[in-house]
């Protein structure tokens, strides 16, 4: 476990990466701006990785807010244009 994270987070780290419509659509929601998800990958923790996901290889990422805030990431890896993708994000249940 790890393969697949490691190599969404190079791809991210070489900026060769693309936020889907409904990412862009839950951070606005949610006042997450694109750069806090992005440089928070470099330090999240993998929660799992779905490698049988479909239509794509996935990874939930707990990711954190410059504030301390956690949130999850949904990064997948699109092999066929060779980057990462950002599907959503959301945050932990703060009950």
């Amino acid at each position: 476990m790890g393969q697949l994270f490691d190599t969404i987070r190079r791809l991210v780290a070489e900026e060769k990466y693309v936020v889907g419509l409904h990412a862009s659509e839950r951070m606005e929601e949610r006042g997450i701006m694109e750069w806090q998800a992005v440089a928070g990958l470099e330090d999240g923790e993998l929660i799992v990785e779905r490698v049988d996901a479909s239509p794509n290889p996935a990874a939930e990422v707990r990711e954190s807010l410059p504030d301390g805030t956690e949130f999850k990431a949904i990064w997948s890896h699109l092999h066929q244009s060779g980057v990462a993708k950002l599907v959503t994000v959301h945050f932990f249940d703060r009950s």
